[in-house]
């Protein structure tokens, strides 16, 4: 039996590629195990995210100096701690799941920052065109001129640190580029049918560009979320190992991995665990974004 897309499958919607049938024929046929794998290690810190302070063994901050630097089960441990304590007795799974926990919630909401961020600044230079698109041109290319970790440390060593204005400092990652592909794919649309009929029956630019085009435009800029999501885990792993990121009592990946750093030879699992998540991860995310832009832009299909 032919296995060839029939061109119903093809013209349906108008040649939509978020077609039910095209998104399952692309998931098991293109990237069956990829992405199996990826969507499953996402899935599985989701619920990390939503469930960790019941899934904890321990209260991640609880010491236990007659349990210090335990080995995990894979080096001898015992179940009462599968990944080992570290240099307080703290367990090391119970301090993962939480670090988890704040590291994407801190990923997710940057990432937020920067989408929003750039795709307004986009839309605002296609709209207005002019000076008003060259001053904004001219601002995204003295963010991408501007090392971004040189930045955020010295905006942490000025004005202190908190959760709050971390994960702001961090939305302002990755919104330049978001900004450019937002700002074509705008000018792209303006010259299409749709965006010009619209138009033309007076609907105003909010709507215009709120109901209509971004729509049409969302798929291309959540691959570009998608990729720049990664990115901001690394950044915030970076700055928490360098003791500039998430502030105790708190921990996050990072934090982990800067602790561990004066125990690598003689308890190695403290900075193994928290290392093997941030890999997983950035990788996972990585194999979701490619497998999404292939999926979404008819350009590669």
């Amino acid at each position: 039996m032919s296995t060839e897309t029939l061109p119903s499958e093809q013209a349906d919607a108008g040649g939509s590629v978020f077609s039910s049938k095209n998104v399952l024929r692309v998931f098991f046929e293109k990237w069956p195990l990829a992405v199996l794998l990826a969507l499953s290690w996402i899935a599985l810190l989701v619920i990390i995210v939503a469930f960790a302070p019941f899934i904890a063994p321990y209260d991640y901050l609880a010491i236990s100096l007659t349990d210090r630097l335990a080995p995990p089960l894979f080096l001898g441990g015992g179940w009462a701690h599968p990944l080992g304590t570290d240099e307080l007795g703290r367990d090391v799974l119970s301090r993962l799941l939480m670090s988890v926990r704040i590291s994407i919630v801190i990923a997710f909401l940057s990432t937020l920052i920067a989408a929003t961020l750039g795709v307004s600044l986009g839309f605002i230079a296609a709209y207005f065109r002019g000076k008003v698109e060259q001053l904004v041109l001219m601002l995204i290319d003295a963010q991408a001129a501007m090392p971004f970790m040189i930045i955020a440390l010295a905006v942490l060593a000025f004005f202190g640190n908190s959760l709050m204005l971390f994960t702001i400092l961090m939305g302002f990652y990755g919104w330049e580029r978001i900004a450019r592909i937002a700002r074509g794919l705008a000018l792209s649309a303006n010259e299409q049918g749709y965006a010009t009929a619209v138009r033309d029956i007076g609907a105003s630019p909010w709507r215009i560009y709120g109901r209509h085009i971004l729509p049409n435009i969302a798929s291309t800029l959540i691959v570009s979320m998608t990729l720049n999501f990664p990115e901001v885990i690394l950044l915030e792993s970076g700055l928490s190992f360098l003791g500039l990121g998430v502030q105790p009592p708190l921990s996050s990946l990072g934090n982990m991995v800067g602790y561990g750093r004066d125990y690598i030879q003689s308890a190695p699992w403290i900075m193994l665990a928290p290392s093997v998540v941030i890999v997983l991860t950035t990788l996972a995310i990585s194999i979701v974004g490619d497998w999404l832009r292939d999926l979404f832009d008819p350009t590669l299909s």
